[in-house]
């Protein structure tokens, strides 16, 4: 039974995968269309599936645990591990399988993820020289990090 729910609980883990792989081929289409109203609320999306992920992992460990001691392998084992003292065929080729398909899923999620950074580096260094045109003084960091700006009227200004 527990080999079960150890499948089950690496099925919710695949799928959250590639809910985050969803999520941030989103974030991808707003920052590649400048559309960045909605950036913020991608990224928010984005750290829920990550804390839903983290309470995933930990449940996943609970089980494979549990698993290694019914199939007579040591507590502190991967899923890898647990692969090799699988006892029949059938239960190693389903948690290759997941464990196949989750490495699939990281591995593009990495990518992603480079490709993200990259873009929000170029928009915010774009951003930068616009502003630096402007002429206007974005003002500086005293030593306690504090912003010291200058008195200058700014595009809103919320000290009226």
């Amino acid at each position: 039974m527990a080999a079960h729910d150890l499948s089950l609980q690496l099925w919710r883990e695949r799928e959250l995968l590639e809910l985050m792989l969803f999520k941030l081929e989103t974030l991808q289409m707003f920052l590649a269309t400048g559309r960045t109203r909605w950036v913020g609320h991608a990224a928010n999306e984005i750290e829920r599936v990550s804390g839903a992920m983290s309470d995933g992992a930990l449940a996943r460990d609970t089980l494979v645990v549990s698993v290694a001691e019914t199939w007579g392998a040591p507590e502190a084992t991967t899923l890898r591990e647990l692969i090799e003292a699988a006892p029949t065929p059938a239960w190693r080729e389903v948690l290759e399988g997941h464990l196949q398909a989750m490495t699939e899923l990281v591995a593009e999620i990495g990518e992603l993820k480079k490709v993200n950074e990259q873009r929000l580096r170029e928009a915010l260094r774009v951003t930068q020289e616009a502003v630096a045109g402007l002429g206007i003084a974005t003002g500086a960091y005293d030593t306690s990090g504090d912003v010291v700006r200058d008195g200058g009227a700014r595009f809103l200004d919320t000290e009226a």
